[in-house]
């Protein structure tokens, strides 16, 4: 297969330059679909490390003293110039994450997404809102969001290019500069974005990178920032959490997730006919590599045979394959490492009793880590499928007899990022939905209509998460929060001729009437 022609080895050359690596150690970072090595990723040490935290922090002041309007007039310039290289884009996720160009093309879109909704809303959510003070009249309060200096991101290689900007978007409008560490295997995509921004105008040094197996650079990235914002698994959420805590600083943690579907009895057969694509889209989108994709389906019992042979028959349906075009529904998984993980899942699940009713196979013929859309039927707590997040394209088809059963089943995970209910009566719909222990709840969607709504925040439930990103939370956390007050006159105490007797009575009864006055 020929690489796209936007990928040119000088291209490549200009991206990594950026990487600090006083080592000169490098890392083979591979197109997935063949196996060929696009360039050397130079890795970052711990020193490279705290010395682009020290370069980031040094044009944070600058930035920070820029106002607003000037920063988020970078931005407007960047929307336009991601839409504009939306092509290329596509084609340097697809060549060191193995999607579809589909899902690609989609993930480009996130970050002009966020940009649009922050460009609107940043002005109002970082004023400074002046508030009423303990006395009336006398006294006020004002309420000023700063930037928290530098932020630290840690991306994932399931969305590079989304995560990578889209998070520090934010940040960055708040007036921070950030330190990400991308994945490895991840690279490029992020790095050509970083380059938008600075032809948008973004200070140079105001968003800097660094690479490393994340053992070797992360601790060393969070002890240098000020804000850590990190996409990945919950074990090591956790250990960000403790490294984060002992720093005194906060963080935000989008984590794993082992997410349900409910299907309600009302939908007949006009309504699964138009809503299986979603449905699929739900379980294989990014061929399973989604934090919030579906894993778990709960049907009626009463129409699970029916409903057990469409989604087969569908999902078996599914175009496979590794082109820089929009032709195939499903790419490749990320390495032929997690190929194997997703692979021993299903193993196991058949070992221990389950069922394949469809895929459950290796792809070699199409590339080397392709993994057919799988569909399993008797999976149990027992086997790793069936608690474990597998993050592939594998999902666990369960039967239910009441709601209430339903609803339990959904929520007896240790997770809580994301759930899905579908039916045709929108009010029973929500009622259920209302039940269910996640972060995120779509009706008639998978993920994508809950992720999309940029204006309410997202995160997770139990051990998916800490913290949002999305809406006026997702700006807000890159920001602390300064309260300056003013008093006019003294009149916080007993004046010369009162006594404190008195001033305690005094005080009970303007407590009285202060809440008597706010209530109207």
């Amino acid at each position: 297969m020929t690489r796209p022609a936007s990928i040119t080895d000088d291209l490549l050359r200009r991206l990594v330059s950026r990487v600090p690596s006083t080592s000169g150690g490098t890392w083979k970072l591979t197109e997935v679909y063949t196996g060929e090595v696009l360039i050397e990723l130079p890795q970052s040490t711990p020193a490279d490390v705290e010395a682009a935290s020290a370069a980031a922090r040094e044009a944070q002041k600058a930035w920070a003293a820029t106002p607003l309007k000037e920063r988020l007039a970078v931005f407007a310039r960047a929307h336009e110039l991601i839409i504009a290289n939306q092509h290329t884009i596509a084609d340097l996720i697809q060549a060191e994450s193995g999607k579809a160009r589909r899902m690609a093309f989609e993930e480009a879109c996130d970050p002009v997404m966020v940009m649009s909704h922050y460009l609107k809303r940043a002005p109002k959510v970082l004023a400074r809102k002046r508030h009423a003070g303990p006395v009336p009249v006398l006294s006020h309060s004002s309420e000023v969001h700063i930037p928290r200096g530098v932020v630290g991101i840690i991306a994932p290689w399931n969305f590079p290019f989304a995560t990578g900007l889209s998070d520090a978007v934010p940040a960055l409008m708040a007036g921070n500069a950030v330190l990400l560490k991308p994945d490895n295997k991840t690279a490029l995509s992020p790095l050509y974005g970083i380059s938008l921004l600075e032809q948008a105008g973004l200070p140079e040094g105001l968003f800097q990178v660094v690479c490393g197996e994340g053992p070797e650079v992360g601790p060393t990235l969070i002890d240098n920032v000020d804000y850590v914002m990190f996409t990945g698994s919950t074990g090591t959420g956790r250990f960000i959490g403790e490294r984060a805590g002992a720093n005194l600083i906060d963080c935000c943690l989008e984590l794993g997730g082992k997410n349900p579907m409910i299907v309600l009895d009302d939908l007949d057969d006009a309504a699964l006919d138009d809503l299986m694509p979603s449905m699929l889209f739900a379980v294989f989108a990014n061929t399973g590599q989604v934090c919030m994709h579906i894993e778990r389906i709960y049907v009626p019992e009463g129409m699970y045979p029916t409903f057990r042979d469409r989604f087969v028959a569908a999902a078996s349906a599914l175009r496979l394959g590794a082109a820089y075009d929009f032709g195939p529904e499903i790419g490749g998984l990320i390495s032929p490492d997690h190929l194997a993980r997703v692979q021993s899942h299903v193993e196991d699940a058949v070992a221990r009793g389950a069922q394949v009713l469809c895929g459950g196979r290796a792809r070699p013929d199409l590339g080397p880590t392709f993994f057919e859309p799988t569909v399993l039927e008797g999976v149990t707590k027992e086997m790793l499928h069936g608690t474990v997040e597998t993050f592939g394209p594998v999902v666990a088809l369960h039967s239910y007899r009441t709601l209430d059963e339903a609803v339990a089943l959904a929520n007896d995970t240790d997770y809580g990022l994301n759930a899905s209910v579908w039916g045709t009566d929108i009010k029973r719909a929500l009622a259920v939905a209302d039940r269910i222990e996640s972060g995120n709840v779509n009706i008639n969607d998978g993920l994508a209509t809950a992720y999309a709504s940029k204006g309410t925040p997202s995160g997770g439930l139990k051990t998916s998460g800490v913290g949002a990103r999305h809406g006026d939370q997702g700006l807000l956390k890159y920001t602390d929060v300064k309260n300056i007050a003013v008093l006019k006159k003294q009149v916080m105490g007993p004046t010369a001729k009162q006594t404190y007797d008195d001033y305690a009575k005094q005080m009970q009864m303007s407590l009285r009437w202060m809440r008597k006055l706010r209530l109207r």
